[in-house]
């Protein structure tokens, strides 16, 4: 016997979707056992490369700092970034 499913509601936007996703079992409202893996070859990445001009020398002891943590250094700025930005 097949279990019902529920019907997905339509959302306002993005972060309405997110909250409900958050507090719900999509397993109620989808069936996983008939998913099939898809790829999304044309996405384009959602980061925009910017031009940031830093002095030498903070630019080296920033890749020394990303060699010790075996990142790339434009990822480690990226981290620091975003730590600097949640702590706001």
């Amino acid at each position: 016997m097949t279990k019902k499913r529920k019907t997905v509601p339509d959302f306002k936007n993005e972060a309405e979707e997110r909250e409900f996703w958050e507090s719900h079992d999509s397993g109620d409202y989808l069936d996983w056992d008939r998913a099939e893996r898809v790829r999304f070859a044309n996405l384009k990445p959602s980061s925009k490369s910017i031009s940031l001009r830093l002095p030498v020398d903070l630019l080296e002891q920033i890749k020394v700092a990303a060699n010790k943590r075996d990142v790339p250094y434009q990822s480690l700025i990226k981290i620091w970034l975003a730590e600097k930005v949640d702590a706001r």
